[in-house]
């Protein structure tokens, strides 16, 4: 039998500062579930070398909300859950300790199930309580599933919930080498380098860079909540920068786009990984990837390697090499005399392999598996 999965996306939606004593609260009553669980996991792979299963803690959880908690049976059921498979996702026999106090406290969270939150009215009824938000999506017309509260820096809280999401208009299928494609590299310079010639570069933000100094000012004077509400900006403008970036190039009409596969991650590590960070790469790929999936546009990760020392026109791999290469954008290939852009270049060739990924028989999604 074939199973069907339903496309869902996540609301995140403000709920009134009013609520945050009696979220604090509920946060602190599902750390006691969390840190109890790890404790109980951890008692019970040294004395019985196993793992205790989400289904036997949520026994052991049985008549705990009788114990005057400020969440109840239902919220106890999703930690547990959730407990053992984020112990599954990190392959470790016991989690941090969830902290309820101090100055490194955990930042509040409170999961739920579906069945335990509705709307009506312009609220949330969720734990016996009412809570009031800023609905900024219209929550009356959606269907309410599984999801979390969740607290950030500056203390606002949240409401995180999955709904189902609207499919996409056609089914997609495998694009053709024919079809119309987008080649991305991804850089410090420019943002994204495009292989089509008629779309300009984006040129990298300095969303960080920008506001280093206030933030540098915030931090020697001492202000905590300058601190916070500073980096909560940097986050804010980045991330809508790149949601509009990555809707216009979705809506572009491309059949396909393909992006190099920088690695972020090790690059965050070297002398220029302020830059990295501030850009943003995984953050846009991610983007990219769900909106191509809603739009039915082909999306593949390229591996990069080489990119920017092969020609795209004749392919021989004399372009500039090494450390001391890094700093040239512009070469001419001593083979067959073209002059490429460094990154223009890079976002060709990348362009070239996904084409070439495509041509070997990447298999077709057929109209039913894709629904």
């Amino acid at each position: 039998m074939q199973r069907c999965h339903t496309p869902v996306r996540v609301l995140r939606v403000r709920l009134k500062d009013k609520h945050a004593r009696v979220l604090q609260e509920m946060a602190r009553a599902v750390n006691l579930v969390w840190n109890y669980c790890n404790d109980l996991s951890l008692q019970v792979l040294r004395r019985e070398r196993r793992f205790i299963g989400a289904h036997e803690l949520q026994s052991y959880l049985n008549g705990a909300s009788r114990e005057g908690l400020a969440v109840g049976s239902a919220v106890f059921q999703q930690v547990a859950e959730e407990y053992v498979r984020r112990r599954a996702q990190h392959r470790k026999s016991k989690l941090r300790w969830r902290v309820s106090g101090a100055a490194r406290r955990s930042l509040g969270w409170i999961p739920f199930k579906a069945r335990a939150v509705r709307y009506a009215h312009g609220q949330i009824f969720f734990q016996g309580r009412w809570l009031s938000l800023w609905d900024s999506y219209g929550l009356g017309a959606f269907e309410l599933r599984a999801g979390c509260i969740a607290e950030d820096a500056r203390g606002r809280w949240y409401l995180n919930v999955t709904v189902p999401a609207p499919r996409p208009v056609a089914a997609r299928a495998a694009a053709s080498p024919a079809d119309a494609a987008l080649g991305i590299d991804l850089g410090l310079k420019a943002l994204a380098a495009f292989s089509e010639e008629s779309l300009p570069n984006i040129e990298a933000p300095r969303f960080y860079r920008d506001l280093e100094p206030a933030l540098a000012r915030a931090q020697r004077a001492g202000k905590k909540a300058r601190v916070r509400a500073v980096h909560a900006r940097i986050a804010h403008r980045r991330k809508d920068f790149l949601h509009k970036c990555s809707r216009g190039l979705v809506r572009g009409g491309y059949a396909a786009i393909f992006v190099g596969n920088v690695n972020a991650a090790a690059l965050a590590g070297s002398g220029q990984g302020k830059s990295v960070l501030d850009a943003g790469w995984s953050a846009l790929r991610t983007m990219l990837r769900y909106k191509c999936d809603d739009a039915a546009v082909w999306f593949e990760e390229i591996d990069e390697a080489f990119s920017t020392q092969t020609c795209s026109v004749c392919n021989s791999r004399a372009g500039p090499k090494g450390r001391e290469g890094l700093g040239i954008r512009e070469w001419t290939c001593p083979v067959c005399g073209t002059t490429h852009d460094r990154d223009r270049n890079s976002a060709r060739n990348i362009l070239a392999a996904g084409r070439r990924r495509l041509a070997e028989g990447i298999p077709a999604i057929t109209a039913q598996a894709a629904a």
